[in-house]
């Protein structure tokens, strides 16, 4: 799991809790189950408008992308592919006996076009095709959640509307302490529906998105040092080349020297 994706969000709720309870010890005023109907319900029913079913039905494997640890693993390949290098300057058949050491299913991918016989070119562009439709993909998965954002505040302005409709037309019908109650009823709806609108787009979904546009870059960035490993392995060159070559990817801290 990744600590701070789940820090953030405790913290975040943690601070606001804090700051009403500074304020008021009835928090249970901050708590409405038609606001909170109207903002994720509204937020859902727009999201189903503008994106497919099917891809609005993976929204909550998304959100669990954002709380699944990142693995750290480009320095590990950039030493796998190192080693695999000496296997590639003796052919295609060595290469073949060391592709199942390959730690990452795109770089085996790679290798096995080699194998396969095709040439630098096409290798080239079927892999940098395949990391161009895999991140079209997941933007389109960060665009989902994005759009969850803009509409969560609006639809926090949809609840603002209707408790002020409740408000102005308790002030018409009822009388005296009817219509106080009435009042104080339409205002909270009001000012509590904004609230939780608010809050979902900055704690939750725009900060997921941004999360995921980060591992987008984070992914795309590795599949491209994958690709230059590649055309490295193709042209047989040498592992200390390699090395350095890939090293280029990394930052100086985590450069391999040996």
């Amino acid at each position: 799991m990744d600590i701070g994706s789940l820090l953030g969000i405790v913290s975040g709720l943690g601070l606001i809790f804090a700051g009403i309870t500074f304020l008021t010890k009835d928090f249970t005023m901050f708590w409405s189950v038609s606001s909170l109907a109207i903002v994720l319900g509204g937020s859902l029913a727009a999201t189903l408008i503008a994106f497919p079913l099917k891809e609005v039905a993976r929204v909550f494997k998304v959100i669990g992308v954002v709380f699944r640890k990142e693995k750290d693993e480009m320095r590990k390949l950039v030493v796998a592919i190192a080693e695999i290098a000496n296997a590639a300057r003796k052919g295609a058949a060595e290469l073949e006996k060391v592709i199942g050491s390959a730690p990452n299913p795109f770089l085996r991918d790679g290798i096995q076009l080699i194998i396969d016989g095709y040439n630098e070119d096409d290798i080239r562009d079927i892999l940098i095709t395949r990391i161009q439709n895999r991140e079209q993909r997941e933007v389109d998965e960060a665009n989902m959640l994005k759009t969850m954002g803009k509409f969560s505040p609006a639809f926090g302005m949809v609840g603002t509307l209707i408790g002020l409709v409740v408000m102005l037309y308790s002030m018409g019908s009822g009388t005296g302490e009817e219509m106080t109650k009435q009042l104080g009823v339409g205002m909270g709806a009001a000012i509590i529906t904004t609230f939780y609108g608010t809050v979902m787009a900055n704690l939750f979904f725009n900060p997921m998105a941004a999360k995921i546009e980060m591992r987008i870059d984070k992914a795309t960035m590795l599949q491209k040092m994958i690709v230059e490993g590649v055309s490295l392995l193709y042209n047989r060159k040498h592992p200390m080349i390699v090395k350095e070559r890939l090293n280029s990817y990394l930052p100086p801290r985590l450069w391999i020297k040996e």
